[in-house]
């Protein structure tokens, strides 16, 4: 599984830890991940409207499998998140949220609020989220004689966003190109999302504002 994360512009300076983390216990299930946050290195910036953006971005296009996301209370990124067609994302602050997230919704993202309980021994508190959340068959209902109500949820849930939300090229071509290209424009997302996309209507979008705004040298 190829999953990304998205911290926005607040949690810059958690980036490596929080990464450092996420990886320890990603790399031991078999999963590959990318890092699509804001960090120290990298030249980007990502609101917490632009981190639920670029999460749809990534999951319709298929760059990715699954997302880690998250801003300082994990509320704004999850609403901005959720506001993306085909993006199904829990609010997971602890191992018990990641856990039954897993069990019996089965999204494909997560945000954490990085800005609380984060002090000393912060790091066993993501590895145990990580490590309840990769460890987990997903969708396997909880309890699971619970688990054809919820599996039923599940496709009511996603009946109703596909006929009330329009598709993610629609939404890339209406929102502001300004915002979006700050998304977007940095070498770590050039260089891996238009490899992994196979989404060919978003990625030339994309492609399209980058060349563009680079020959105005924006």
């Amino acid at each position: 599984m190829k999953i990304a994360l998205i911290n926005e512009n607040s949690q810059k300076k958690k980036n490596a830890f929080i990464l450092e983390v996420l990886e320890k216990v990603a790399k031991k299930y078999g999963h590959e991940v990318f890092n699509y946050g804001v960090s120290e290195e990298k030249n980007a910036n990502i609101n917490y409207v632009g981190a639920g953006v670029l999460t749809g971005i990534l999951l319709n296009s298929e760059a990715v499998d699954f997302v880690i996301t998250g801003c300082s209370s994990g509320e704004g990124v999850l609403i901005s998140a959720n506001a993306m067609p085909n993006v199904y994302c829990g609010y997971v602050s602890d191992a018990v949220d990641a856990k039954l997230f897993a069990k019996i919704n089965g999204g494909n993202a997560i945000s954490i609020p990085f800005g609380k309980y984060f002090g000393t021994g912060s790091e066993f508190l993501l590895e145990s989220i990580f490590e309840a959340l990769f460890s987990t068959t997903f969708k396997e209902g909880y309890p699971l004689e619970r688990k054809e109500i919820q599996d039923n949820q599940r496709k009511q849930l996603e009946d109703i966003k596909y006929s009330s939300q329009i598709g993610m090229t629609e939404i890339l071509e209406e929102v502001d190109k300004d915002f979006l290209y700050d998304i977007i424009h940095n070498d770590y997302f050039e260089e891996n999302f238009f490899y992994y996309s196979k989404d060919d209507n978003v990625s030339e979008l994309l492609k399209d504002l980058c060349d563009a705004k680079s020959d105005y040298n924006y």
